[in-house]
């Protein structure tokens, strides 16, 4: 586990969150109140309530968490029951002494040694954008399709990037807004033409901010540098690419370069729950 955990304290606001992940790269935080925990924030909850300012309301409350004496076994276990992506370790007083992510279950997996191929067990059918494809539009198809990073191609259909939670976070920006709001205090049974009907309505404004991502092609925020593996790759060869490159997820190409399927980390740690290597 990670033992330097960074957290944050509620109450608390978006910007503290963001600025966080933007500096750290990391991909969600414990909530705590005093002291305690209460809640976990993700790069997804910020993506997909983008309009929400209070951490209350962004997190996930009462997350599931883990003890210190659990085995690397049972936490995948506990991780692909759940479908999520970290666990926080507390001990008997309920307090946070650690952070189990699936980035460290990947780590246990490269030094495994384990040859297993990809091929069929692990890896997922996959999609993806042209690299014209507005940011706004590419967020709005990961909030619908449920998947952390998208392949992009460009005219030719060759791969020219791949485009993540990560990198949308990091691109995204904050934008301040003032609306207004139309305020009758006429009865409802007033004629709506009337004098006074007219006179009573009062115009309030205020502000109101957002995480909105830049109207630009995806291929400006991708990471181009894509880290490739062929379908009879190895399962701890995957685990050390993605480690070193600190990436969630291998595009899966086949002979001739043409993008076959996608290797997320999430998947890869399933092999921890095989009877085989426990």
């Amino acid at each position: 586990m990670t033992t330097d955990v960074v957290t944050v304290e509620i109450p608390g606001n978006r910007d503290d969150v963001l600025k966080i992940l933007k500096r750290t790269g990391i991909s969600g935080v414990p909530v705590l109140k005093d002291g305690k925990l209460v809640g976990i924030i993700t790069r997804k909850d910020m993506l997909q309530k983008p309009e929400e300012n209070q951490l209350a309301l962004l997190m996930t409350p009462g997350p599931t968490t883990i003890r210190p004496d659990a085995t690397i076994f049972e936490a995948a276990r506990v991780l692909d029951l759940n479908n999520i992506r970290r666990l926080p370790v507390v001990d008997d007083s309920g307090k946070v002494i650690g952070l189990l992510s699936v980035a460290d279950l990947i780590l246990a997996i490269a030094r495994m040694k384990i040859e297993d191929e990809i091929k069929g067990s692990y890896t997922s059918p996959t999609f993806a954008l042209w690299e014209e494809t507005p940011l706004p539009l590419v967020g709005r198809i990961m909030e619908i399709s449920g998947f952390e990073a998208i392949p992009i191609l460009n005219r030719e259909s060759k791969l020219q990037g791949i485009i993540s939670e990560r990198d949308m976070i990091r691109c995204a920006m904050i934008e301040d807004l003032v609306e207004t709001s139309d305020l009758s205090t006429t009865g409802t049974d007033d004629d709506e033409w009337t004098w006074e009907s007219i006179r009573d309505v009062h115009h309030i404004s205020y502000g109101i901010s957002r995480v909105q991502l830049p109207n630009r092609p995806v291929k400006a925020a991708m990471v181009t540098s894509v880290v490739m593996v062929p379908p009879n790759a190895g399962v701890s060869e995957c685990a050390l690419k993605m480690k070193r490159a600190r990436v969630d997820q291998l595009p899966v190409v086949n002979g001739d370069n043409r993008l076959t399927s996608i290797l997320f980390d999430r998947d890869l740690i399933r092999v921890l729950l095989s009877e085989k290597y426990q």
